[in-house]
C-alpha cells in the first residue's frame, strides 16, 4: 500500500458500521473478496469462481462474513471467519481467514473495528481462541494483530497443496 492511498485523519463522516453479510450481500462481498485475492496475488482461472465460493459459504453457513461501511465511502471492508474445533483446547476455535480493507479506506480504523468485532463475537460464543495468518511481508497487518493481543504461534505451519 502506498501512503497516498491512505485516508487522512478519520472524521465523523468515516464512522464505521459493521453488519453480518447475508445472501443479499453477495455482490458486495464478492467485490471485496476479489480484491483480497488480488492482494495475495491469487487469480482464479474462472473469474466467477470467487462469487460461487462465497455463495456456497453463505448458503451452507460454514463461515460468517462481516462487512464494514462508512457513510461517505460505502462498503470498504470484509472479515470472513470459519468456526472449528481445537483438539488441544478441547473447545471451539475460529479461523479468521480473510480480513481486507480497500486501500482508499485504510488508516480509518476499519480493520481494527472488524478485528474487534470478530473477537467480541468469539468471546460471546465462548470460543477458546481465534487464529489468523498473514504474509510475512504484511507488516501493517502484523502490527494491528499484535496491538490487539494476537501473538505468533509457537507451532510451525505446514501445507501440502493438493490443487
Amino acid at each position: 500500500m502506498q501512503d497516498d492511498e491512505r485516508c487522512p485523519t478519520p472524521g465523523a463522516e468515516d464512522a464505521v458500521t459493521l453488519r453480518a453479510a447475508g445472501e443479499e450481500d453477495l455482490d458486495t462481498a464478492d467485490a471485496l473478496f476479489t480484491r483480497y485475492l488480488e492482494f495475495y496475488e491469487v487469480r482464479p482461472a474462472d473469474p466467477a469462481r470467487s462469487r460461487a465460493f462465497l455463495a456456497e459459504r453463505l448458503s451452507r453457513r460454514d463461515s460468517f462474513i462481516t462487512l464494514a461501511s462508512t457513510p461517505t465511502r460505502g462498503t470498504v471492508g470484509l472479515a470472513q471467519v470459519y468456526p472449528g474445533i481445537s483438539s488441544l483446547d478441547m473447545a471451539p476455535s475460529w479461523l479468521l481467514s480473510d480480513l481486507f480493507v480497500v486501500p482508499r479506506a485504510r488508516g480509518l480504523g476499519i480493520g481494527r473495528a472488524l478485528l474487534r468485532s470478530v473477537l467480541a463475537q468469539a468471546r460471546e460464543a465462548d470460543v477458546a481462541a481465534v487464529q489468523l495468518e498473514t504474509a510475512y511481508g504484511n507488516h501493517l497487518a502484523q502490527k494491528l494483530y499484535e496491538s490487539e493481543g494476537f501473538r505468533r504461534d509457537p507451532f510451525h505451519v505446514y501445507l501440502h497443496q493438493l490443487r
